[in-house]
């Protein structure tokens, strides 16, 4: 008997970390895809890493960019073509999912 309530709680838990092992790869996955888009798009001017000063002066690094506003915003500014900036900035447009995998590497670099 006590081997049939074990096993559920068990299940369920093996069930939980599957779950967010299968998140932390998902998040890892989206990292490095956003990592990629910033090192193509934006390293000319910005500091996309955790180090290192911008290449132009007037372009904020990206991980000091949460302590101006919410990166989480940046979505729909960066699927419909992000013009704000600083003003040599060209325009991007990402697709959402692109825009989605370059607001979670911004996220990662708070931590």
């Amino acid at each position: 008997m006590r081997l049939a309530t074990t096993l559920p709680a068990g299940t369920l838990a093996l069930l939980a970390i599957l779950h967010l092992t299968h998140a932390a790869f998902a998040w890892d996955r989206q990292v490095k895809q956003g990592e990629t888009l910033a090192r193509i798009n934006c390293a000319r001017c910005h500091a996309v890493g955790r180090a290192g000063a911008s290449p132009l002066r007037v372009a904020p690094p990206f991980r000091e960019l949460h302590t101006r506003y919410p990166v989480e915003d940046l979505g729909e500014a960066l699927a419909e073509g992000i013009r704000t900036g600083h003003p040599s900035m060209p325009e991007f447009r990402f697709d959402p999912d692109e825009a989605e995998a370059l607001i979670t590497y911004l996220k990662s670099l708070e931590r």
